[in-house]
């Protein structure tokens, strides 16, 4: 005859003895508590998915060849059959907006990650290199003081119109913007205390940047490109539109404005429907931008 345990099992026990405390929620239940407590961020992270869902799926949405020219449809009105009419080349104008989706998306993301990489490389080096924080800073100082617009043109007079162009002369003008950000955070971060501590302990430079300088410097960062992703699409549509970025047979957003412009008093939806989706797409971000900076900024958190 075997003799039964009279102890409670180790759920029943972890139970009886503490049976004020909660269990912990689930990282979904924290997300949407994140969601709830920063409206900006669930509003602006929803549009933008919807913006890149609809140029990654573009071929699945109804659409056209987008460079399909036909010259006996030019500039009809929207109807059932083109839901946002034609150009004057009689292409389908709700084609190319959705397909224009992904030049401005992809020029965005992309700026936003290149001026990021490379200007957090400068703006670490600038900050803790002493002896070349005035260089550095010079150089900045100068590119700063040419509006971003007017030094992407002049970049992309010395190159032929392409996406990788117009991403790469964008980038160049935004990098100034992140390393100066970055720099200023690195200044205020090696005068802390535990920065110093870990110079007396004998931590080598590189062991001191990416432990106790880098991490500190994503939350920022991370704000500041997405306004340079917001910054990036305006700039890209504004070079399609004076023709100085992608050429005209890509459908992007600032290429459909251009073409439209000589019409747009008798034929207004040419312009309009782009229009609208460059403005959903840009305030999307900065949403997504400003809940991000009320999330992670310290004194505006009501948790401390």
């Amino acid at each position: 005859m075997t003799m039964q345990s009279s102890l409670p099992a180790p759920a029943v026990l972890a139970a009886s003895s503490e049976p004020g405390i909660a269990p912990l929620p689930g990282r979904f239940t924290r997300f949407q508590r994140y969601l709830r407590r920063h409206p900006a961020v669930s509003i602006g992270g929803f549009l933008l998915v919807l913006m890149a869902l609809i140029g990654l799926f573009a071929p699945l949405l109804w659409t056209v060849d987008p460079t399909a020219i036909a010259t006996s449809r030019r500039t009809r009105v929207p109807s059932e059959l083109y839901w946002f009419g034609t150009d004057m080349l009689g292409r389908d104008i709700y084609s190319r907006v959705v397909y224009g989706a992904r030049v401005s998306l992809v020029v965005g993301f992309s700026v936003a990650i290149l001026s990021s990489v490379i200007g957090l490389a400068i703006g670490l080096f600038a900050g803790f290199v002493r002896w070349a924080d005035g260089i550095v800073m010079r150089i900045i100082d100068g590119m700063m003081s040419i509006p971003p617009i007017l030094l992407a043109i002049a970049l992309m007079a010395l190159t032929r119109g392409s996406v990788q162009n117009v991403i790469i002369a964008i980038t160049i003008a935004e990098i100034p913007r992140v390393a100066r950000l970055v720099r200023g955070v690195v200044l205020s971060l090696r005068e802390q205390p535990y920065v110093e501590a870990a110079i007396a302990n004998g931590a080598r430079t590189p062991r001191i940047i990416f432990r106790h300088i880098l991490p500190n410097t994503f939350a920022p960062m991370s704000v500041q490109a997405t306004y340079i992703c917001a910054s990036a699409m305006i700039i890209e549509a504004i070079l399609s539109f004076i023709g100085a970025g992608i050429p005209p047979a890509t459908p992007s957003w600032g290429n459909i404005m251009a073409e439209g412009r000589a019409l747009w008093q008798v034929k207004p939806h040419i312009i309009l429907f782009p229009a609208i989706f460059l403005s959903i797409t840009v305030l999307a971000v900065n949403l997504l931008g400003d809940g991000l900076r009320d999330s992670l900024d310290p004194r505006l958190a009501k948790a401390l």
